[in-house]
C-alpha cells in the first residue's frame, strides 16, 4: 500500500474550492480491499474518508492527520439493468456511462462534481431525481462490524442524509437498478439538467463547493439568505455568488478563514432575522487555526466535531 500513500500532500489543486494546505498523509486506495487494509492500519477515529472533495473546505493551514481519498476507486460494472459503481466514480462519468447503455435513473448526476460514495451518503438529489430512487444496496465499512451490505431501506434515506452520516459508515460501492429508455430522451434530459445547473449554480471555473447550507424544514436556505441581503456579502478573497445566495465563490485567492468568516456572517444574519440556525452542507477539514476552530464550534455545533 505504501505506493498509494502521499505525505505532506498539497491538497489545494484537488479541491473544487481551490483552497487548502498540506495534509500530513493521504492514502489513495484503488479498490475495496486496499481501502479496507488502510482502515485497519490505523484506529478508525484517526482516519477521515473523502471522495472528490467537491463539498469540502480544507483549511489553508492544512491538516495534521491522515485521510483517504477514493478518487482511484473508479470501477463500473453493468449487468442487464443493474449497475455497480465504486465509491470514487464521479457522478458525471456514471451518468454518461449508463446513458450510453440506454438506462435511465441517474440523469441528475450529470451536473454533480461529486463522487458516488459521497452522493449515496448524503442522498444527493436534483431535478426531481434522487440517489434513493434507484439505489438497491450499498457496500459500506462499519467501524464496529467491518464490511457490511445495506439495502435501500436499511440506509434510512431522508433529505440530504442517510444512516451513513448517523453511524459514520463509509460507502465503498453502490448498486443501482435502472430503467431502459431511448438514448436520445436520456441525453435530452441530461442537457436540460446541465442547462438548469448552469442557470442556478456557479460553474467550477468559479471555484466553489456547491450549496453552503442545508435547506431548513419547509423552507429554502437560498430564499432566507437572499432576503437578508447575502448576495452583497463578501469577506477577504471570497464572496456570495450574485445569482444565488447559498453559494460562495473563491473569486480572489480566498482562504479557508475567509470562507468560514463569510459563512458566519450569513448564518448570523439569518439567525438574527428569523431565529433559524442554518446547518452547513459542506464539510470542513482543519484544526490548526484557532480562529477557524472558534467559528466551526458555532457553525457546526453537534453536526461535526
Amino acid at each position: 500500500m505504501s505506493e498509494h500513500l502521499e505525505k505532506d500532500f498539497e491538497i489545494k489543486k484537488l479541491t473544487t474550492f481551490k483552497i487548502g494546505g498540506k495534509i500530513k498523509e493521504v492514502y489513495f486506495p484503488q479498490n475495496i480491499d486496499e481501502l479496507y487494509e488502510v482502515l485497519h492500519l490505523k484506529a478508525q477515529n484517526e482516519l477521515k474518508v473523502f471522495g472528490n472533495l467537491s463539498n469540502t473546505l480544507v483549511s489553508s493551514d492544512g491538516y495534521n492527520g491522515s485521510i483517504i481519498l477514493t478518487t482511484k476507486m473508479d470501477n463500473i460494472e453493468l449487468s442487464g439493468t443493474r449497475v455497480v459503481a465504486d465509491a470514487g466514480v464521479k457522478g458525471p462519468k456514471l451518468s454518461q456511462f449508463v446513458a450510453g447503455k440506454g438506462l435511465s435513473g441517474l440523469e441528475f448526476m450529470i451536473g454533480f462534481p461529486g463522487s458516488v460514495g459521497g452522493e449515496v451518503c448524503m442522498n444527493a438529489s436534483a431535478n426531481g431525481q434522487a440517489i434513493s430512487d434507484t439505489l438497491v444496496c450499498a457496500t459500506c465499512y462499519s467501524p464496529q462490524k467491518g464490511i457490511i451490505k445495506l439495502t435501500k431501506d436499511e440506509l434510512e434515506f431522508d433529505y440530504r442524509t442517510s444512516r451513513c452520516q448517523k453511524e459514520d459508515l463509509i460507502v465503498l460501492q453502490a448498486e443501482f437498478e435502472l430503467s431502459p429508455k431511448p438514448i436520445d430522451k436520456i441525453k435530452s434530459q441530461m442537457e436540460d439538467n446541465l442547462a438548469f445547473r448552469k442557470a442556478h449554480q456557479p460553474n467550477l471555473t468559479l471555484p466553489n463547493c456547491g450549496s453552503i447550507f442545508k435547506n431548513p424544514q419547509g423552507d429554502s436556505a437560498g430564499r432566507l439568505l437572499d432576503s437578508i441581503g447575502a448576495k452583497q456579502m463578501s469577506f477577504g478573497g471570497v464572496k456570495v455568488w450574485e445569482n444565488h445566495a447559498n453559494f460562495i465563490v473563491n473569486n480572489n485567492n480566498g482562504t479557508s478563514f475567509d470562507v468560514l468568516s463569510l459563512m458566519y456572517k450569513m448564518y448570523t444574519a439569518v439567525k438574527k432575522e428569523y431565529n433559524i440556525e442554518l446547518e452547513p452542507e459542506i464539510r470542513f477539514l482543519g484544526g490548526n487555526n484557532e480562529k477557524e476552530n472558534e467559528i466551526c464550534q458555532i457553525l457546526y455545533q453537534k453536526t461535526q466535531k
